[in-house]
């Protein structure tokens, strides 16, 4: 029996005006038709008794034709697919014959990696970039995904080095006092930190991808959408994490931050939107200052609570030691000049000078929401420009990176939203920011993150503020160094195939993984592994690109890390220590 794309292709290849020279349907052609309403074009539609029943609703006893509905139909890449498409088609791997937007699943889209809208973070590197694939799942198949994982690989990090982790430090409550540094993707991370941290979170702070060319690429035209469900998933679990006194700050720049302000007065209440900061990000130099319009300069960081009348507020003054200096050293050198050439004397010099730097000037002057913008706020922001304005890619021996926040802005964030023994959450660490001031704050921090740089970052990083490094705030908070972290990974499984599959080059390559995979892969139920042979002519017709996104699609991804509730299961290979490490962490008895 022909579905319902065949059905419709064969009717409208009955319409000449339709059907190119070589016979293939045009259906840019069609849907303009369909706009226009064209009556022969209708009539054909209506001649067919099942595209009659899936194009027209009755109203009065009279048919009408739903023309958006039959537009979307045709746009859908399901009719008239691409090679790619045509290969899932005739494996099985569709909604059957069922038009997409109609059937009861959910599409998703899987970022680069090991995602539901998990997502692959910013870039790695400048060398490659993100990849997104998309997915149609059911409701309940997202239910377990977001189940408690295992995690493994731990180990206890303070001044001597690392150490075999023995077990986790608790407080008189139970609660878990150890500062936390996880790999491993962070929505399926956050969801696995709810049965230990909901409500103990004091404060939130993320620097997630920008959605911009440079920091989130995306496929097709699911870089907006995509982008939002991407933050949604996490502000969600977020949210429960949070204490009923806590805060979040979210970091982001112009391309989003309209979007996102929408879509967290959904997820966190209208109400509970306490401040748009407008934080000014360096001085206007270089190609940018040649735009034919205002030079963009300036980074926004929303706020919001969890309770709009009940949250942590210290609130904060900068002081004299913390303006902006009036004049800078060249100002300050043509004016001693000239009071040298006035005859005065070289103390008499100094003294005027500094009673003019300062006079006028307040005691101290409250936090406004604009940073970095007035003679009285002198936040330090070139590190937003370049790594090396915090000396910490020199300390580590690694490239610059772009994007680094200062830590002097965390210490603000950090200082006014919560006291010395809070919980700090970052669940797109980094380069280890908000955790290396949580750090030399007296603060516990949890920070997550995916890619592989954070051991030579974040982790690195971390070691360094243990020994005692004085860049950033070190020497205004006097720093001596330090404290430990505890570090573990979430236990992968489908996702140790999903990373091969990445890394391989060739068909060649990944025709063997296949071979591979039928043997000790988790598969999704859709796919019949019989079906499929990636060394036949039809699989090699496709891009390397194509076979890698079949490939993916073919993986059950609620086996991307080992379930929390399949630790005993032989197939996992959980070792003795880490069950009773994991069972440590959950509060399993």
């Amino acid at each position: 029996m022909k579905n319902i794309f065949q059905q419709l292709t064969d009717l409208l290849k009955k319409d000449a005006r339709l059907v190119s020279q070589d016979g293939v349907l045009l259906k840019n052609q069609t849907q303009e038709l369909a706009r226009k309403n064209d009556p022969a074009l209708i009539k054909l539609l209506f001649s067919d008794k099942t595209i009659k029943k899936h194009f027209f609703f009755e109203v009065e006893k009279t048919l009408i034709f739903d023309k958006e509905k039959f537009i979307r139909f045709v746009s859908n890449k399901q009719f008239l697919p691409d090679s790619y498409t045509a290969f899932k088609n005739k494996i099985g791997l569709t909604a059957d014959d069922e038009y997409v937007s109609e059937n009861k699943e959910i599409v998703l889209t899987w970022p680069y990696k090991d995602c539901v809208l998990e997502g692959g973070m910013t870039k790695e590197d400048q060398k490659r970039d993100e990849i997104f694939y998309n997915e149609t799942l059911a409701p309940d198949d997202i239910n377990r995904l977001l189940d408690a994982k295992v995690f493994t690989n731990f180990k206890r990090i303070d001044k001597k080095g690392e150490h075999k982790l023995a077990g986790f430090n608790r407080d008189e409550k139970g609660t878990i006092k150890d500062n936390l540094i996880i790999k491993g993707n962070n929505l399926l991370a956050l969801a696995s930190l709810k049965k230990e941290f909901a409500g103990k979170v004091k404060l939130i702070y993320i620097d997630p991808p920008y959605n911009t060319d440079n920091t989130f690429a995306y496929n097709d035209s699911f870089d907006h959408s995509t982008w939002l469900v991407f933050m949604r998933n996490r502000l969600e679990l977020a949210k429960q994490l949070l204490t009923n006194d806590g805060s979040i700050y979210v970091n982001i720049d112009y391309n989003e931050v309209h979007y996102l302000k929408i879509l967290m007065d959904e997820v966190f209440g209208r109400n509970n939107f306490q401040r748009e900061i407008i934080w000014r990000i360096g001085w206007l130099s270089g190609y940018k200052t040649i735009a034919k319009n205002y030079i963009r300069n300036h980074d926004t960081i929303l706020f919001y609570t969890k309770d709009p009348n009940n949250f942590i507020f210290n609130k904060a003054y900068n002081t004299k030691k913390d303006f902006t200096d009036r004049f800078n050293a060249d100002n300050k050198k043509e004016i001693l000049e000239k009071l040298e050439q006035l005859k005065i004397d070289k103390k008499e010099r100094e003294e005027f000078l500094n009673y003019i730097s300062e006079v006028g000037l307040p005691d101290k002057y409250p936090l406004e929401d604009t940073w970095n913008s007035s003679v009285y706020d002198k936040l330090n922001s070139i590190a937003v420009v370049s790594y090396s304005g915090e000396k910490v890619s020199k300390m580590l021996g690694v490239d610059e990176i772009k994007g680094q926040k200062s830590e002097k802005l965390l210490q603000r964030i950090i200082e006014v939203s919560t006291n010395e023994g809070d919980i700090v959450l970052d669940y797109h660490i980094g380069t280890g920011t908000t955790c290396a001031v949580a750090h030399k704050l007296n603060r516990q921090y949890i920070g997550i993150e995916q890619m592989e740089y954070i051991e030579n970052t974040a982790v690195a990083r971390l070691k360094e503020v243990i020994k005692g490094e004085s860049v950033g705030i070190s020497k205004d908070v006097n720093w001596q160094g330090g404290g430990d972290f505890v570090y573990m990974e979430l236990a992968k499984w489908n996702e140790e195939w999903i990373e091969n599959i990445e890394k391989a080059k060739t068909g060649k390559e990944l025709a063997k993984l296949w071979d591979e995979m039928k043997e000790t892969a988790f598969l999704s139920y859709k796919v019949d592994p019989k079906m499929i042979d990636a060394s036949a002519k039809e699989f090699g017709n496709l891009s390397v690109a194509d076979q890698k996104k079949f490939l993916i699609e073919c993986l059950d991804k609620n086996q991307l890390y080992v379930n929390l509730s399949e630790i005993e299961d032989k197939e996992y290979g959980v070792s003795k220590e880490d069950k009773e490490l994991n069972k440590n962490f959950y509060g399993i008895k």
